[in-house]
């Protein structure tokens, strides 16, 4: 299969779910503002997605695809489906327990994650709806796992648009109805949430049946202790067990970002969150869609013994995280106000908050590169089911991310929460990079340098269009024009676009040598 192809099926997917995510949070901004329900909402809604990124999307996916890629291409479909069915099983289990011990444990959860918050009490209930929604993705990437193990990327890229869509309809119409029963208003969004997980896991379903490989959930004692001595499954835990050491850095990174934002004031946690949405745009399209097409490639390149094509699909996504991450992170740094004031500036979104979470972008765009290659990079060490490397580098990473909080925040408040993470970032991709270099599993194609001069000259033209483009227009004082300012930022971000890949072009860049097949 084309994996260029591949890749931007799941981008395109994924923009689907991007925009409708913005949206989501365009709805929110301008409803709720960025106040101390808000605060509230967006610290419980990141207690269940640090959980989904822990469990279900971090150690297991990066313990099991892998596992299920190596195990499809020496043995075959047959035993990967008794595989399947007994890491099934093992999970839903172990899923109901965590889901239970949450909802009941919410206190305490939420004091962990935000002590500081206002509204203390709404978080603990919102955390208690939405908790169960770990257990519906959990079980949703375990199905994506097959089905990208299978190349069928589609379903699974698609399926995240449910979760917003879900969030928008309860905010847009069950908000009214909760206002008018005397219930807090955005309490419909935890709703919105859980229904999200539920429509993402039956979508999945229908995919799974056609390709034939639908886990059968063993629900009894016997079946599940049955489950429990497959070999596969004890593997699974065993790569699990540093993985889940390595993705927990990262979470707890976040927690602890969270907590200090609870205290720096009201509304840093929304400043945060919105600048992360944005943040989110292009991780998303280029650093998750290469992450779920190279993993499976490059575990059965792995299992096949063949390192040159190993090395030369890190190569190739190297090359496409420098041609498209960078110019990306030019656009937040010079061009962060227009991107805000256009985007969220409506209803109880003030100039204020633009300013803020203008702020907590900026600090955001720095590391965009090695947010992006991390995705790249950790990826190559996964599939050669090396957990340990990238485990030990988060762990080091973690502390000097606290120690630079410890510098930034006082001067920066929460944009310095943001610029930590970012440096943070940058450390964690060099350094998988050297290692994966050194340890001779990479071996850069010919050509770089040039490539690079070609790709930096390109983004000096885009960054110098868009300073001029976000100084010669009062971005925020046009806020009762909205129409006109949506369309200038459109034209400009089109014109800085064109720019871009016309310099390219022009300097003698060949894009055909990123289409390759795998």
């Amino acid at each position: 299969m084309n994996l260029l192809r591949a890749a931007s099926i799941v981008s395109v997917l994924t923009l689907a779910s991007r925009i409708t995510g913005l949206v989501r949070e365009l709805i929110v901004a301008a409803m709720f503002g960025a106040g101390a329900w808000t605060d509230a909402f967006q610290a419980a809604f990141r207690i269940p997605n640090m959980l989904r990124r822990l469990f279900a999307e971090g150690a297991f996916s990066q313990a099991f695809v892998p596992l299920l890629g190596n195990t499809r291409a020496r043995d075959g479909d047959e035993a990967t489906k008794l595989l399947i069915s007994a890491v099934a099983t093992v999970l839903f289990w172990a899923l109901l327990v965590t889901c239970v011990i949450g909802v009941l444990a919410a206190p305490v959860v939420v004091w962990l994650m935000a002590s500081g918050l206002k509204e203390f009490d709404g978080a603990v209930l919102m955390t208690r709806w939405m908790f169960p929604y770990i257990g519906f993705i959990s079980l949703v990437a375990l199905s994506a796992g097959i089905l990208n193990t299978w190349k069928h990327f589609a379903v699974p890229a698609a399926s995240p648009v449910l979760l917003n869509v879900a969030v928008i309809a309860a905010a847009w119409w069950l908000s009214p109805w909760f206002k008018r029963w005397g219930i807090e208003p955005i309490y419909s969004l935890a709703a919105g949430v859980m229904l999200g997980g539920v429509l993402q896991l039956a979508v999945q379903l229908p995919a799974l049946r056609r390709i034939g490989v639908l886990p059968r959930i063993g629900l009894t004692w016997p079946k599940l202790r049955e489950a429990w001595h497959h070999p596969g499954v004890h593997l699974v835990l065993r790569q699990m067990a540093p993985a889940l050491l390595g993705v927990s850095v990262a979470q707890l990174s976040l927690m602890i970002n969270t907590h200090i934002a609870s205290y720096v004031g009201v509304g840093a946690v929304s400043w945060l969150t919105y600048a992360d949405r944005l943040m989110e745009f292009p991780t998303g399209l280029l650093g998750v869609a290469l992450g779920v097409v190279l993993i499976p490639q490059l575990s059965a390149a792995q299992g096949k013994g063949d390192t040159t094509e190993y090395s030369a699909m890190l190569d190739w996504g190297l090359r496409l995280v420098m041609l498209l991450a960078l110019p990306c992170a030019v656009a937040l740094l010079v061009f962060a106000q227009p991107l805000v004031a256009v985007l969220y500036q409506r209803g109880a979104f003030t100039a204020g908050d633009v300013l803020q979470t203008q702020r907590a972008l900026m600090a955001y765009g720095v590391g965009l590169l090695g947010l992006i290659a991390i995705k790249v990079l950790a990826p190559g060490f996964y599939a050669r089911q090396d957990v340990r490397t990238p485990v030990k580098i988060a762990v080091s990473v973690l502390v000097m991310t606290q120690l630079l909080n410890l510098a930034l925040v006082p001067w920066l408040g929460h944009a310095g929460l943001a610029l930590s993470i970012s440096l943070g970032a940058m450390i964690n991709s060099t350094w998988l990079f050297i290692g994966l270099k050194r340890s001779g599993a990479y071996r850069p194609s010919p050509g770089w340098g040039a490539f690079a001069l070609r790709v930096l000259l390109a983004c000096s033209v885009l960054g110098g269009f868009l300073v001029w483009a976000a100084q010669a227009v009062p971005w925020i004082a046009m806020h009762t024009r909205d129409g006109q300012r949506i369309g200038l930022m459109a034209a400009c971000l089109a014109a800085g676009v064109g720019l871009y890949f016309a310099t390219l072009l022009a300097s003698g860049l060949k894009f055909r040598q990123f289409m390759r097949r795998g």
